[in-house]
């Protein structure tokens, strides 16, 4: 079995996609704790659960050079030659929505904005076969400070994974490295979330003849099959709900194929009408805001000058996409979309299913948590946050997405 190691890994989407591709985890780096309980609890049965297996602070192996070469010799020595590295370090400096917005502070200020250069280290002393490096679209042009160089940091990034150099059979190795733009909408995900993925294969395992696709065959070919929202969400719309209510029961079968495979547990079962539902928690709305988002459901969205607010640009979900397919982005907050059908904004399971987390996977922690709370205070040299549920989904790598991208790797890597 073809083996992985996530770093960054959050609450675990882009591991349960290359688990559904194949790929056995065989450890995982997480720095918050609550986002690690929410990827080891999905995980039962697993090694990770072992201390051995697991770090929360990556600087604790990367600014350890004998801890860090034990680690790369005890998993060569378990697992042969580890067959990919995947990271997406913290990205709130480099997105159109971080802390740029919120603080007066320089991108160079910002620690985790050089947690690419502590992957580097990992991937340098443990010379998987291929890494998979990703991250938000605003990369591509953020610069450190505002009199910089635009998109002077993606190739600091790129650069720095360029250079690296590992040891493997008394030969000296390189990686041969693309990069492109995906959009998750193109992998059959119903959003269409920009990622910058950077795709390295070491030198001495580069196919003479790599498998179709793009980027000369460094990427997946995209599906373009995205579901819409009515055929991803219908079987959850409950004509019982009630604002700060919750549904605890399917009240239907699933009525689609994209119903169908997020309603499968690991063992294949299906989780049928009348089966436990979980995370399907309605925010409690005032009755002012049922009324605005009642006025949205029948008026294409539209909202009346008088029920504006400055707070969020809220928008309507479609239940159909229409042309050019999906349209969205999954934040960390779900206060900026409205149902398609129902006043509310959508539920924690629904925010899932938009990454397309199975419905058995659950998720640790507060439902949701207020904005300064989410974003920590780099002003006061604080640097950590709170990471409520929506934040955990929004956060991840859409599941599909990387299960495109495991699957490409594995004949990439004849695996």
């Amino acid at each position: 079995m073809p083996t992985s190691v996530d770093l960054f890994a959050g609450c675990g989407g882009i591991s349960l996609g290359l688990e559904q591709a194949g790929f056995e985890t065989v450890f995982v780096n997480e720095l918050h704790p609550i986002a690690m309980a929410t990827y080891l609890g999905n995980r039962h049965g697993s090694s990770l659960a072992d201390p051995m297996n697991h770090c929360f602070d990556i600087l604790s192996l990367t600014q350890k050079k004998a801890e860090l070469e034990a680690l790369a010799g005890r998993l060569r020595k378990e697992h042969g030659d580890i067959d990919v590295v995947v990271g997406g370090p913290p990205c709130q400096g480099f997105s159109g929505i971080g802390h740029r917005r919120s603080f007066e502070i320089s991108k160079e200020e910002i620690p985790s904005n050089h947690l690419y250069r502590e992957m580097a280290r990992f991937v340098g002393a443990v010379a998987p076969k291929a890494f998979v490096f990703e991250n938000v679209g605003g990369l591509l042009n953020s610069r450190w400070t505002p009199s910089g160089d635009k998109g002077e940091i993606w190739e600091d990034v790129q650069q720095t994974f360029k250079r690296l150099r590992v040891k493997r059979g008394g030969k000296t190795l390189h990686y041969v490295i693309a990069s492109r733009l995906l959009r998750a909408r193109e992998y059959g995900v119903p959003q269409n979330r920009p990622r910058i993925i950077m795709v390295g294969i070491r030198s001495d395992v580069v196919p003479a003849q790599m498998p179709v696709g793009l980027e000369g065959g460094f990427f997946p070919t995209p599906t373009n099959d995205a579901p819409d929202l009515i055929d991803l969400l219908g079987d959850l719309v409950d004509p019982a709900w009630t604002p700060g209510g919750e549904s605890s029961l399917y009240i239907a079968s699933p009525l689609t194929n994209a119903q169908d495979a997020l309603r499968r547990n690991p063992d294949g079962t299906l989780m049928r009408k009348g089966s436990r539902l979980t995370e399907q928690e309605y925010s409690k709305h005032s009755q002012k805001v049922i009324e605005k988002f009642t006025y949205m459901i029948k008026n294409d969205g539209r909202i009346p000058h008088e029920m504006k607010t400055k707070k969020f640009a809220q928008r309507l979900l479609p239940e159909r996409w229409g042309i050019g397919g999906p349209s969205i982005t999954a934040t960390s907050l779900p206060d900026d979309f409205v149902h398609f059908s129902q006043p509310r904004v959508p539920t924690v399971r629904e925010w899932a299913r938009l990454q397309t987390f199975p419905d058995w996977y659950q998720f640790t922690g507060k439902r949701t948590t207020g904005g300064r709370r989410r974003a920590g205070d780099p002003d006061a040299g604080i640097w950590t946050r709170d990471l409520p549920k929506y934040t955990q989904i929004g956060n991840a790598v859409p599941v599909l997405l990387g299960k495109h991208i495991g699957l490409h790797l594995r004949s990439v890597l004849g695996r």
